[in-house]
């Protein structure tokens, strides 16, 4: 395994579990219901997946702009 994959690795382990460390602090320092920290994941997925969705649909309409443009150009 590369130095650069072994970094890679190693820093995605880190942050997952810094990732756990903070659910951790939320739902047993302060109190917040495990219902509550599934239900705001939950939404942040929504979210993401809707901003990639009109992403591509953008890439989409923009490719499609470039194609008719392209072809009137060359008639």
């Amino acid at each position: 395994m590369s130095r650069a994959s072994r970094r890679f690795f190693r820093s995605t382990a880190l942050g997952l579990a810094a990732l756990g460390v903070l659910v951790w602090a939320a739902v047993d320092q302060f109190g917040i219901p495990v219902e509550k920290m599934a239900e705001l994941f939950l939404g942040t997925l929504w979210v993401a997946g809707g901003i990639i969705i009109v992403a591509a649909l953008l890439v989409v309409v923009l490719v499609g702009l470039r194609k008719l443009l392209q072809r009137s150009d060359s008639e």
